[in-house]
């Protein structure tokens, strides 16, 4: 672990130091004017499919457009299936993609969700929600990456066990407060409704919070060590791994804890 906990808060990897700070200096930018501006204002009344697809397009795009027109000099000679940008928005894409086709379904039957604005829907989910997601996720996970770097820094003295115990507690505490402040944060959008509402934001925040117990430590590892730099496929099979170890941690929850038990996956019913 010594190897990869040297940097304190910003990447060794210029290129994904630049990338991580590029996403988290964008991200405010469309949370202003989307939760700041849009829901607060009730814009979203006269929005319509196609207002609400340019939403979920107007905050996602720029995590892929500023990357490569502001691109990092560090990037520029490289090939695009080796440029840090792409793999990270790659990375992103399909884990955003998996969570809302697949996970969303939970939501609907466990928790009692449900979208009610006019939207273009793929499996019964809207789909400015896959764009909106990919906004999000790249913010967290641009922040985890700084919080989980600044954590191994700090707790190299101790024992490898004791290291990974503690990155371990970090990543499910900052797991538990992204969910539940994203759950907060839309409370007050009328479209997307609960049947219990303070059940969402206590076991509902859990229950998306494992989205990122899975998905923070494992991508914050992409290009982390110097001498260890993923190819694209590798970025790929990460997420598309983490779908995976994540579909089946949300199904247990739902045989363990929940009174579907006996019904088929969320997404088949």
């Amino acid at each position: 672990m010594t190897s990869i906990s040297k940097a304190r808060w910003l990447a060794h990897s210029p290129a994904k130091r630049y990338t991580e700070l590029l996403f988290l200096a964008y991200s405010p930018f469309w949370m202003v004017w989307a939760l700041g501006v849009v829901v607060p204002f009730k814009l979203y009344e006269h929005a319509g499919k196609s207002g609400y697809m340019a939403i979920g397009l107007g905050a996602s795009l720029p995590c892929i457009i500023l990357p490569w027109l502001l691109e990092h000099k560090a990037d520029r000679s490289k090939p695009w299936y080796q440029k840090y940008w792409v793999k990270a928005n790659i990375w992103i894409a399909i884990f955003s993609f998996i969570g809302n086709y697949f996970w969303t379904h939970y939501f609907y039957t466990i928790l009692g969700a449900e979208y009610t604005f006019p939207s273009w829907r793929l499996n019964e989910v809207p789909i400015t929600l896959y764009f909106m997601t990919h906004a999000y996720f790249c913010f967290y996970h641009a922040l985890s990456n700084v919080v989980l770097r600044r954590t191994l820094h700090a707790v190299q003295r101790y024992h490898t066990v004791v290291q990974w115990l503690l990155l371990a507690l970090v990543v499910f505490i900052l797991a538990y407060i992204t969910a539940l402040m994203e759950t907060v944060t839309i409370a007050h959008f009328p479209y997307y409704r609960f049947k219990d509402r303070s059940r969402m934001y206590t076991w509902g925040s859990v229950f998306y919070a494992i989205y990122f117990w899975v998905s923070f430590p494992v991508f914050f590892i992409m290009d982390e060590k110097p001498r260890k730099v993923w190819t694209v496929w590798e970025a790929a099979r990460d997420s598309l791994a983490s779908g995976m170890a994540v579909t089946m941690l949300l199904d247990f929850w739902r045989i363990a804890f929940t009174e579907s038990k006996s019904q088929s996956l969320p997404w088949l019913s």
